[in-house]
Parts: structure tokens; C-alpha cells; sequence
């Protein structure tokens, strides 16, 4: 399964999400520092929850990073608009 679609079920299954955008712009950073040529190395992630309303910024990140576990690891960069 491609990084992208991991990131979607693991978002789905911790907050089952009114709405979830979740984009690969590794092809914006081809052979800048960071793109390991896989293609799946920065993405952007628009998510809406009633799980996440009530946090604030940088708790919703936290919950955010704790659900995709590892794949924190294997991604170069993630922009999260988290709400």
C-alpha cells in the first residue's frame, strides 16, 4: 500500500473524520533535500474530526502524529491543518 493511502486508514480508523484531504506534493520537492525518489516523501493533510475540535493546535498535531505512528519516519515533511 502506497504511504498515501496508509496515512488515509490510519487517519479514518483514530478519528473517523467528517473530512480528510490528504496530498502528495513530493513531485514539488523533486531533488530538493529531503526527496529520497520514492515519490511518497511530502505530503499535506487537511483533516476534520469532532475528536480533534476540542484540542488545540498543537495537541490535534500531537494526536495527529500519534496515529501515524512510524510513518512519521518514513515521510520527509507533512503540512497537518488539523481541526
Amino acid at each position: 500500500m502506497s504511504i498515501e493511502g496508509e496515512i488515509q486508514n490510519r487517519l479514518h480508523a483514530a478519528f473517523q473524520p467528517s473530512r480528510l484531504e490528504v496530498v502528495n506534493e513530493s513531485h514539488k520537492h523533486a531533488g530538493h533535500a529531503g526527496d529520497d525518489g520514492t515519490g511518497e516523501s511530502h505530503f499535506a493533510v487537511l483533516i476534520r474530526a469532532d475528536a480533534l475540535a476540542a484540542l488545540g493546535r498543537l495537541a490535534r498535531h500531537r494526536a495527529v502524529h500519534k496515529a501515524l505512528g512510524d510513518l512519521t519516519q518514513r515521510v520527509h515533511a507533512m503540512a497537518i491543518d488539523a481541526g
